[in-house]
């Protein structure tokens, strides 16, 4: 009976909660080391790093990995959770900041103690014997483990350094991302990127570490407004409630597809050490999914009715399982996988990630449907994606709102065109011949973004987020609309500017020594892949996107501009199959792939398909222009018989008059409102709602929903 309020009061104490965290990591952390034999015995005769780096490696990880979610947490709450506050930070969140700056000092200080035990471990030396700053620069410059925790050590020291100084919002989120980008160089080095299929399990490890981090350090610091200051506490967890559903999915799937790559078969979940452990944490996993599941039935309500105690409970209690968790996750990542099949060195292997795929054979080219590889940028970002969208459309649904079913329809397949062209026997050969890689490219550039712009997602986020409250921190919202009206957006929309990049990359990209150089690694040729959707999502924007933009172009320049982009891509496909200069040669010439075409066969084939999969794009693309050039003129006309008929049936001239009158009027109180002169309508006046846009009706952003 005496145990329970002694447990309470300590768990309403910040100072007692961080200790108990730390012991709870610490505990967590022991016994997984323990247990999943990451100290392994002396062998005699071979040399050894000893007890002390055994043990200190996963210390100083564990000591690291909780010091980051400090300092992601503290800038989190500044940047993103807390309420209220103006472009400058007020005396709170600069109170908070230090904090912030203290943690990352502790993260520095624990990264570089990784760092010499890492070096202690790859020379199986004694710490003592490794502290010569010339061993420890040899170790961070030229291994993968060194030079990661070099990377996170250096965002670490940035932001030590900076944050006292910080004093303005912007400032505190560019420190807020660049924490984030700490965290991900070790999850290129970790045991992921050893494993089969690594480009995979490397990418959902990052995610996995980005994901758990926000979300523990979010819980911590709605934990200590909770705390600290009730009176925000309301607003930071109703910020933080959706982040922390999305990061516990992102963590689940991560983690699932990282246990799929690193045992051999299921059976070695419930056979081995390392499975063992990776059990436990999906039981703490689903503990915490449980967690969250009882904040949103029981203790948010309650929080909202002022009852906080409830909420400070549980959230404690759920901060505790959590740093137990980073403390297995840290054990886990010592424990020895279970082993696989030696494998022969394979050099195609060393360039693909994959060995080198079967030939494609004649028509219909089966492998192209059957070779599939799980890509976990295009995986984890279609389904968010996806997911978002139905959630929007589902709260426009429930407040009676309605969205047009083929903008749905039409988001959705151009996600699964993006993933057929990233997943499939696409993205396996389109690393091994440059036809297949162009119709890649072709495909991502000019048929997914014609599905993704009319599903019009910028206009369902407009409608489907909440408005921010007046005098508050701007929400996401509000943001959007700061980004669509920004210079930069204004510049690269341009339709001049669009049409240049979405002709002019590609020639930059396949006749320059680039395309070989992104190539060989996975994330350049990654990056590539973005780069052709993004510039194809932004020129088919600027021609039929349905969503607000920073120029209103009439239909005929819209016309005008395909017609002058297009002649371009033609020159672009013939000068591929009449070049005598191999595109992208070493590259080609490292693979030595032994069966197929020739490469300068493959090359022209390359041109060929860029030339025949450019045709059936504009010409679809022509005709959504010119349906939506007579809908906008029916609708037009709509708008003017309406003002007629509200005014002087009569007098046609002056009631079109007005209704010019009108859209100056309108113009005006923009105008005013952006130059910060106050609002235009009078006191109590209700503000027109404007009319929702017709489906492929392109808007300015005046126009916006």
């Amino acid at each position: 009976m005496a145990i329970e309020p002694l447990v309470r009061k300590v768990l309403l104490r910040p100072p007692l909660l961080a200790a108990a965290a730390l012991l709870a990591a610490t505990g967590a952390l022991l016994a997984a080391v323990r247990f999943g034999g990451a100290v392994p015995e002396a062998v005699p005769g071979l040399p050894d790093a000893g007890p002390v780096t055994a043990w200190g490696l996963p210390l100083a990880r564990t000591a690291a990995d909780l010091a980051a979610v400090c300092t992601v947490g503290a800038l989190l709450l500044v940047a993103v959770l807390a309420p209220g506050g103006g472009r400058r930070l007020g005396a709170r969140r600069m109170r908070v900041l230090a904090l912030a700056a203290v943690s990352s000092g502790g993260w520095l200080l624990a990264t570089l103690a990784g760092l010499v035990f890492t070096a202690s471990d790859l020379l199986a030396q004694p710490p003592a014997d490794v502290l010569d700053p010339t061993v420890l620069a040899d170790v961070a410059v030229n291994t993968p483990q060194g030079t990661a925790l070099a990377l996170t050590a250096a965002a670490a020291l940035v932001l030590a350094t900076a944050l006292p100084g910080v004093t303005t919002q912007g400032t505190a989120r560019w420190g807020l991302c660049l924490a984030l980008a700490g965290l991900v160089p070790p999850a290129f080095a970790g045991h992921s990127a050893a494993a089969g299929n690594h480009d995979a399990a490397v990418i959902a490890l990052a995610a996995h570490v980005l994901a758990a981090t926000v979300w523990t350090g979010g819980l911590a610091a709605v934990t200590a407004t909770a705390l600290r200051a009730p009176s925000h506490t309301v607003a930071a967890v109703r910020r933080f409630s959706p982040l922390a559903a999305w990061c516990l999915g992102t963590v689940a799937a991560t983690g699932t597809v990282n246990g799929l790559i690193r045992l051999a078969a299921p059976g070695q979940l419930f056979t081995t050490r390392y499975g063992l452990l990776l059990l436990a944490k999906t039981a703490a996993l689903i503990a915490l999914a449980a967690c969250g599941a009882r904040h949103r039935r029981r203790t948010l309500p309650a929080l909202e009715a002022g009852r906080r105690a409830a909420f400070a409970r549980l959230a404690a209690a759920e901060l505790l399982l959590l740093a137990a968790t980073v403390g297995l996750a840290a054990g886990l990542s010592r424990t020895p996988a279970p082993a696989r099949a030696p494998e022969s060195y394979d050099p195609v292997r060393e360039l693909l990630g994959f060995p080198m795929p079967a030939p494609l054979g004649g028509f219909p080219w089966t492998p192209l449907f059957t070779e599939w590889r799980f890509d976990g940028v295009f995986g984890f970002a279609t389904a968010a994606l996806a997911l978002a969208y139905l959630a929007g459309v589902r709260r426009l649904r429930a407040r009676g709102d309605t969205w047009p079913v083929g903008r749905t329809v039409s988001w959705l397949a151009g996600l699964a065109v993006v993933v057929v062209a990233t997943m499939s026997g696409l993205g396996t050969y389109g690393k091994v011949l440059f036809s297949v890689h162009m119709g890649q490219h072709m495909t991502l550039a000019m048929t997914a973004p014609i599905l993704l712009v009319l599903g019009a997602p910028v206009t369902l986020a407009l409608r489907a987020l909440p408005a921010a409250p007046k005098g508050g921190r701007r929400g996401p919202r509000e943001l959007l609309t700061a980004v669509l009206g920004s210079r930069y957006v204004k510049v690269i929309s341009h339709p001049v500017v669009a049409g240049v990049l979405f002709i002019g990359s590609a020639f930059a990209v396949y006749y320059t020594p680039l395309f070989a150089f992104l190539m060989r690694s996975h994330y350049g040729h990654l990056a590539m892949l973005v780069h052709f959707l993004a510039v194809g999502l932004l020129f088919f924007w600027v021609i039929i996107g349905v969503d607000p933009g920073p120029h209103r172009i009439p239909y005929l320049a819209k016309l005008f501009v395909m017609i002058l982009t297009m002649p371009f891509h033609s020159w672009f496909s013939i000068s591929l199959m009449s070049s005598t200069d191999l595109i992208g040669a070493g590259w080609w010439t490292a693979l030595d792939r032994p069966w197929g075409a020739s490469l300068a066969d493959d090359q022209y084939n390359a041109g060929a398909i860029a030339w025949a999969t450019g045709d059936i794009p504009v010409l679809i693309t022509t005709i959504i222009l010119a349906v939506q050039w007579v809908r906008s003129d029916a609708r037009e006309a709509r708008r003017v018989d309406r003002r007629i008929d509200r005014g002087d049936a009569g007098d046609p001239l002056a009631a079109y008059n007005a209704y010019l009158a009108s859209l100056h009027a309108r113009d005006e109180r923009i105008r005013m409102a952006r130059a910060g002169r106050g609002d235009a309508r009078k006191p109590g006046a209700r503000a027109a709602t404007p009319a929702p846009p017709a489906d492929g009706e392109a808007h300015s952003m005046e126009d916006r929903p």
